[in-house]
């Protein structure tokens, strides 16, 4: 008779298989995000962000 699957091995599976597809999927979101074609103004925005304060002469 065999053993009914414990909660680590249900989690483990689960983590081998779709937990990788998941991840992978967030990974390229992340990455790909700042290229979306509306993000143009908030990446100038932070790209300039520290030197805003430049203008003082110091």
């Amino acid at each position: 008779m065999s053993e009914p699957h414990s909660t680590y091995e249900t989690l483990r599976h689960f983590a081998d298989s779709w937990g990788l597809v998941m991840l992978t999927v967030t990974f390229l979101v992340l990455v790909l995000w700042p290229f979306r074609p509306g993000a143009r103004s908030a990446n100038q925005a932070a790209k300039t962000m520290i030197f805003k304060d430049d203008g003082d002469g110091e």
